[in-house]
């Protein structure tokens, strides 16, 4: 079922609304990346002024450890922000596959709404913070033996993309039952396992709400 979800969801990547909502996502994404770096470097060079450390070599430090930390963060962040910052418009692409796909769906849909859709994003976004943070000294422990680190980011990230990625679909349709457990780790697995891979990390957040509504709605056509 999750394989048949993801397939059929990659075509809904290059429906127009997924464009849309991909180019505004993206464009958040960089610019809070990008406001992050800046209090960054202002931090650090406000600490450099206050202790009086070298000026000779004061600015090509502060550059290096600005980059090194927003390499880490890069790591740990893009995805909960970009997901936080999908979680704000998945009404757009949500919509956009349930007319396409399960139009019946589409018709008895309950729109999440704008303050019930902030709710979601901030809380997926300190979900995802916090249980990534939390587990720092574990990827860090875990760097010598190889695949440990990503062993470990995924297990933890498959479940919390599964739960933002039910968070999006589910609550369109309280009359369905929700996506079992198991069917939601797997749905999230498949989903950290997209924002492993460069280029695909890009298209992750549309392709994973597409593939959580055929999620959704793929089991329930299948019943007599």
């Amino acid at each position: 079922m999750i394989l048949t979800a993801a397939f059929r969801a990659f075509p809904s990547i290059f429906h127009g609304a997924a464009l849309r909502l991909l180019l505004k996502t993206l464009l958040l994404t960089l610019f809070a990346f990008a406001l992050l770096a800046a209090a960054l470097w202002s931090g650090i060079h406000a600490a450099r002024l206050h202790f009086g450390w070298d000026a000779q070599w004061g600015g090509l430090a502060e550059a290096t450890a600005t980059a090194m930390v927003m390499i880490a963060a890069a790591w740990l962040l893009f995805r909960a922000t970009a997901m936080a910052i999908m979680n704000l418009f998945a009404d757009d692409i949500i919509g956009a596959v349930e007319r396409d796909s399960y139009p019946q769906a589409a018709a008895r849909a309950c729109p999440v709404g704008w303050g019930r859709s902030l709710h979601f994003a901030l809380r997926s976004l300190l979900r995802a913070v916090g249980w990534n943070l939390l587990a720092v000294p574990a990827y860090a422990l875990l760097l010598v033996t190889g695949v440990g680190t990503i062993g470990l980011f995924l297990i933890l990230n498959a479940a919390l993309l599964g739960r933002d990625l039910a968070d999006m679909v589910e609550p369109r349709h309280p009359d369905l039952p929700p996506i079992p457990r198991g069917s939601r780790w797997l749905m999230g697995l498949v989903s950290a396992l997209l924002f492993l891979v460069p280029i695909l990390n890009l298209l992750a957040p549309i392709w994973s709400a597409a593939m959580a509504v055929h999620m959704l709605h793929g089991a329930r056509r299948k019943m007599p």
